[in-house]
């Protein structure tokens, strides 16, 4: 005998007010009323069973085998981060019926007049941190649902440590109960407050006005700041980036990072990517935090350490840049060869024979395929009323990949 439909109805921020005539007409006719403690509160004179949501494996087998006529309360619209997957994942799609309704995040942006067709939406509701936030990084514009461990203060602070500032933030809290709350703030106002449970961020992306200025590749070296002598140039860099094959999602070490200009425009290429720049020169660290604010660099995480030592506690990579190696460049490739992900690619700037001859010796003794590109660049520059070329010094670029033949 086939068993009863199961409804899936969503609960809006009106209450009772905002049901359809078709689910209320639904709930009357239930037999089985299931949803947390404040929705199936909204039906006091409810009079067959009464289950408050709890364990899901529980519930799971109840649905499988009930014949009773169950209607399911859920927040906004259940197939909106909701309970809807989890049911059609483990039974028929045929035993469901969804009635939809407004949805938390679409009354917070109408309520704070903020448009929201183009934000992002993340949830980090029961789910881990650092993948939400590579997705907030990259976003313009931002609604997350909370929980109690991954709080607004928690998101404030992982964006503050990646170097990630610039958001206008909204706390919205209690939505659709007679306390509800809206608080604009920044980032560090975050850290102070102490949210309601019930609550949600928006953040909205903000620059500097010049900002868009900047083209995604081929900054002019001279908008960086840096030591004239550790910046990987503006045409040396173009190869470079094309050499480390970037794609989106990507973990990217950038070791001796000088100046962290491959690092910035490498952020820019793989904007859903996590690149690590690993630099112990105080100058340079100096430079860097100033360049990674200027471009507003949001996936950039500065390790100040002399490598390979800091390495350890980073993510295994996809992609290495080793820019300078400090007389290290055996120690770093050992350590590098060691966490590099399966078919990743190490890419190395060198600028003189001796250290083309170590880095291509040392790489193939660890069973990497490498090749070595020269770069010569010659610019024009004005002598009286005539031009001329004038020749920077080479750099060879060596790309080695591993596990290929």
């Amino acid at each position: 005998m086939a068993q009863e439909k199961i409804y899936l109805v969503g609960v809006g921020m009106a209450g009772w007010a905002g049901f359809s005539a078709e689910a209320l007409e639904i709930i009357g006719k239930a037999e089985v009323l299931i949803g947390h403690q404040r929705h199936l509160d909204i039906f006091p004179d409810f009079k067959g069973q009464r289950m408050v949501l709890g364990d899901l494996p529980e519930l799971l087998d109840f649905l499988q085998k009930t014949d009773k006529r169950v209607v399911f309360l859920a927040s906004g619209d259940p197939s909106f981060f909701g309970i809807s997957r989890f049911l059609m994942r483990n039974l028929p799609k045929e035993r469901i019926e969804i009635f939809t309704n407004v949805t938390s995040m679409q009354y917070a942006f109408a309520r704070i007049k903020e448009p929201w067709d183009d934000a992002i939406f993340v949830s980090v509701h029961g789910r881990g941190m650092p993948a939400a936030v590579d997705k907030i990084i990259s976003a313009e514009k931002v609604c997350v649902l909370t929980d109690r461990v991954n709080t607004p203060a928690a998101i404030a602070r992982e964006l503050i440590e990646r170097g990630a500032e610039g958001y206008e933030a909204w706390l919205c809290e209690d939505l659709g109960l007679p306390g509800e709350k809206f608080t604009r703030c920044d980032l560090r106002g975050l850290l102070e407050l102490k949210p309601s449970e019930l609550n949600l961020l928006i953040l909205v992306k903000t620059y500097e006005p010049n900002l868009v200025q900047y083209p995604l590749i081929g900054i002019d070296d001279d908008e960086f700041q840096t030591s004239k002598k550790l910046i990987t140039k503006q045409e040396v860099r173009a190869v470079t980036l094309s050499k480390l094959q970037l794609q989106d999602d990507l973990v990217m070490w950038d070791i001796g990072a000088g100046s962290c200009s491959v690092s910035i425009e490498a952020s820019n290429l793989m904007p859903n990517g996590r690149i690590f720049a690993v630099e112990r020169n105080q100058q340079c660290i100096g430079f860097i935090n100033e360049n990674l604010k200027k471009f507003c660099t949001r996936n950039v995480k500065l390790v100040e350490a002399f490598a390979p030592e800091g390495l350890e506690d980073l993510p295994d990579p996809d992609r290495v840049f080793i820019g300078g190696a400090g007389g290290q460049l055996e120690e770093i490739i050992d350590a590098v060869d060691k966490r590099l992900k399966a078919e990743g690619l190490i890419v190395l700037n060198a600028v003189t024979l001796d250290t083309l001859t170590k880095a291509v010796e040392f790489l193939e003794d660890h069973g990497y395929v490498v090749e070595a590109t020269c770069v010569n660049i010659s610019k024009t520059r004005r002598l009286t009323e005539y031009k001329m070329f004038e020749a920077q010094n080479p750099v060879y670029i060596i790309t080695a990949w591993k596990g290929g033949e």
